[in-house]
This record gives C-alpha cells, sequence and structure tokens, in this order.
C-alpha cells in the first residue's frame, strides 16, 4: 500500500515537481496551497506525511504546526524554507516537526528525510502495538474442569506478594500462566520482565539477572542493566529455572532474601522491589534429593505453587483451542479457513499432545500453510499428524549396535525438531546442553530449521556471545 504524503507550499511549481518526483517514487500525493487547506485536508483524509513551508501567505508553516497541536493532530512532519531564519527552525523542531529542509529542495535529500522519518514512524508504531500487547494479558483459554480450577486459584494468588513457582510440561502455559499472575496483580502498571534462564550461557547468566558495570569483563563497553533492576516495581519471571547453575542459585537465593544487590564489577549496592515468578518443567524436589537444587531457593521460589495441568488431562479443552488457533493463524496469514470438518475434531481430540498447547498452536499453523480447501478435514489432520506419530516407533534395521544407536538419536532428534518447532526448542524438551545438541545436529546434517539464524562465529568475546544468544 502507497504512503500518502500532503505537501502544503503556496508556490504552484514546486507543488508541481516536488508531487511527480513523489509520485515517480510510488507515493500517494495530495497538495495544499496554504496552512488552512492543508488543516483542512489532514481532517478530510489524514496522511502518513506531511511536507509544509514555512514561508506562506495566510497561515504559515509554524501556524499550521500549532493548529495541528492544538487540533492534537500527530504526523510526522518536514518543514521546508528558503529564506527562514534559524530561530524558525528550531521553533518549528520544538513544535514537532521532525526534519528542517533548504529549498530548493534536492530530491535526493528529500527521499532520504522522507524513508528515515516514515522508518521512525513505523518503529514508534511497532513498539507502542508491543507495549500494548504486552500491558493486555492472554487470556487462559479452556472450559475444563482443570482450567476452571487453575483460573479459580490465580485470581487468589495474582493479588498477593508471595512469589510463586509455576510447574507444568513444556508447552503447557507457564508463560501464560505467569503474565496472568503479574496482570492480575497490583504491579499491573510495572513491568513484566522474562529471562529463560536455559537459554542463557552460564557465563552470562550472572550480568544478565544483575546487570554490569563498564570495563567489568572483556567485552563490557558500556554499563547494562540487569533483569532485576528492569524489573523494580514489577514483576520477574525466572523461566526454566531448574537449568540456573548451582553458584548463581546462592546468589539469587541472596538477593531474594535482602532485596538488594551490586552489578558485575559494580560496588554500589542498589535496592529493588521485584516480585519473583518462577517456572519449571523439572522436578524441583526430586533435584533437591538429588543435590542439584538448592533446597533453601527451592523453599524460597515454591511459597504459592501452581501446576499447569497437560493438554490431554484437559481434552474437551482441544476443540476450542484449535477454532481459535485456527482463527488466528488465518487471520495473521491472511488464508479465509472455515474450520474444521468434524471427524477431523475428533481426531484432534484423541491425539495426545506431547508438546501440550505450543504443539496444537503449531499443528494449526501449519493447516493455515498446507491445507488447500476451505476448511481441515480428516485427512488434513492425519497427513500432518503423521510426522509425529512415526516418532513412537523405531526399526531397529540392519548393522551393529554402533550404527543402530546412531540411527536412533538421529531419529529422535528429528522427531523432537518437527514437534516443537525448533532446535532450541527441541534441546529443552529433551533436557539437554544446546550446544551439545547443534553438534549432533551438525553431523547428522540437519540444518538449521525456517527461521533460525545461522551465525558464524566472529569473535569468542564474552560480550560478543553476549549478543550471540540474545539474537538467536
Amino acid at each position: 500500500m502507497a504512503e500518502a504524503i500532503l505537501i502544503v507550499d503556496d508556490d504552484p511549481e514546486v507543488l508541481r515537481t516536488m508531487g511527480r518526483a513523489l509520485e515517480r517514487r510510488g507515493f500517494d500525493v495530495a497538495t495544499a496551497r496554504d496552512g488552512h487547506e492543508g488543516i483542512a485536508k489532514l481532517r478530510e483524509a489524514p496522511p502518513d506525511l506531511v511536507v509544509v513551508d514555512l514561508a506562506m501567505p495566510g497561515l504559515g508553516g509554524l501556524g499550521m504546526l500549532r493548529r495541528m497541536r492544538e487540533d492534537g493532530i500527530h504526523l510526522p512532519t518536514l518543514v521546508m524554507s528558503g529564506s527562514g531564519s534559524v530561530s524558525d527552525a528550531v521553533e518549528a523542531l520544538q513544535l514537532g516537526a521532525q526534519d528542517f529542509l533548504e529549498k530548493p529542495v534536492r530530491t535526493e535529500r528529500l527521499l532520504v528525510s522522507l524513508e528515515r522519518t516514515l522508518e521512525a514512524q513505523r518503529l514508534r508504531e511497532q513498539h507502542e502495538a508491543l507495549q500494548r500487547d504486552v500491558r493486555s494479558p492472554r487470556p487462559i483459554l479452556g472450559e475444563s474442569a482443570a482450567i476452571r480450577d487453575l483460573r479459580n486459584l490465580l485470581r487468589r494468588i495474582a493479588p498477593a506478594e508471595g512469589r510463586v513457582l509455576v510447574t507444568g510440561e513444556n508447552g503447557s502455559g507457564k508463560e501464560l500462566v505467569a503474565a496472568a499472575i503479574h496482570h492480575g496483580s497490583p504491579r499491573s502498571d510495572g513491568p513484566f520482565v522474562q529471562l529463560n534462564c536455559s537459554a542463557v550461557p552460564r557465563d552470562l547468566v550472572e550480568s544478565e539477572l544483575f546487570g554490569h558495570e563498564r570495563g567489568a569483563f572483556t567485552g563490557a563497553h558500556q554499563r547494562r542493566k540487569g533483569r532485576f533492576e528492569l524489573a523494580h516495581g514489577g514483576t520477574l519471571f525466572l523461566d526454566e529455572i531448574g537449568d540456573m547453575p548451582l553458584e548463581m542459585q546462592a546468589k539469587l537465593l541472596r538477593v531474594l532474601e535482602e532485596s538488594r544487590f551490586e552489578r558485575v564489577g559494580g560496588t554500589r549496592t542498589l535496592e529493588v522491589d521485584v516480585r519473583v515468578v518462577a517456572a519449571t518443567h523439572q522436578n524441583l524436589a526430586a533435584m533437591v534429593e538429588r543435590g542439584t537444587f538448592r533446597e533453601d531457593l527451592y523453599y524460597r521460589l515454591a511459597v504459592l505453587s501452581v501446576h499447569v495441568p497437560p493438554l490431554r488431562e484437559r481434552r474437551e479443552d482441544i476443540v476450542l483451542l484449535a477454532k481459535v488457533f485456527l482463527e488466528r493463524a488465518a487471520r495473521a496469514n491472511r488464508r479465509e479457513l472455515t474450520g474444521f470438518a468434524e471427524d477431523a475434531l475428533d481426531a484432534l481430540r484423541r491425539h495426545d499432545f506431547p508438546g501440550n498447547v505450543r504443539e496444537l498452536q503449531n499443528l494449526c499453523e501449519r493447516f493455515v500453510i498446507l491445507v488447500e480447501g476451505p476448511r481441515v478435514t480428516l485427512a488434513d489432520v492425519q497427513r500432518t499428524l503423521e510426522p509425529s506419530r512415526r516418532g513412537g516407533t523405531f526399526e531397529l534395521g540392519q548393522g551393529g549396535l554402533a550404527e543402530i544407536v546412531e540411527r536412533f538419536e538421529r531419529h529422535v532428534i528429528e522427531s523432537a525438531i518437527a514437534l516443537h518447532g525448533t532446535r532450541a526448542a527441541a534441546a529443552r524438551a529433551l533436557e539437554v546442553d544446546r550446544s551439545f545438541f547443534y553438534k549432533k545436529c551438525k553431523r547428522f546434517g540437519i540444518e538449521a530449521d525456517a527461521g533460525e539464524p545461522k551465525r558464524a562465529v566472529r569473535d569468542t568475546s564474552i560480550a560478543a556471545r553476549e549478543d550471540d544468544w540474545r539474537n538467536a
């Protein structure tokens, strides 16, 4: 869709030449002879950007900017002038203009300013949309007794200040529960900050949690705030807490007890007001018995406990979830699907969904991409579920033990990636170190999955590795 530009200038030649130049570049151009006509056109059909001359009879550029501010019209605006003073340019920028162009305006200069301003506006709109999405909690869908009990429990837990430990299988919706706790609490206007402990390299966990000072380690070129500091006044969600290294568990325990810490390489003590919600798919009590998780930290985190039931234990929710996920995916991909055939829904009800709600959501996204007809049929469901069904069987075939074991490893890895969508998610589900899993993938010739960037190793410093995992 072409972006709309309104040019306001009293010189017909400027309107003609500038308008023609922008139309050749694909813009939808409208023009006005003075500020009054410009304001009228803004109200009639707001453009994406305004280019206005400062010196015009009647209502000039500065007057038009003042009128836009008074009327609550907030649009990216470029001002231009051939005789305006520096003070006029400064006032225009103070009134909200994004750039000042000196007449005669070269086409190349105009296009650079246009693209830069429009791109900045797009980024602002995307940021605002993301902020609205973060502030608006996604509902926990389902009408089963298990989900009704879960929602009732969250209504009691959310307003409290106690720490919460959320347990449940991978893909069951633990992050959604943590967000619901935050949004139902008095801290809902504060930040909701997340950290996946399984995705952070061991030597970066402390920096991620508590931040670091400039020069704290090789590559620490500037001060960086940690997740605790960013979550001040809100909620910190520590996902996959069972994967946190033991040495970091002791430091986390101290912060939970004292609500204060120092950045890595720093000496100043910072105090924070943060509610911690942790989550894990592992049995922390069993890990305490094995000595791989601190008992004192476990009891600090599990002041309140919430268990998220797997999808196979609430099959009556499968149809509702499938319809919602299919509608969302179809809307995102601009597809028109009328829904599911009844026998297709029956097939989904019978499926065990080892990947839980995440597997069902991924499945619906595949339907939207792969189904050719107007609705999802039984054959579509069977064809899409077949790879995961095959994941449950393995033929020994010929060869010695080493060869059979290698074939089985490849089979498990490929099945886990097909089920969970990405190599990182598959590694977490199989409870193996991600770098070890990637080496196995490389050995078996399993390429990076769609959407997963392939990163070349250029710099092995801590800062470079930090950037790598953040961009993953």
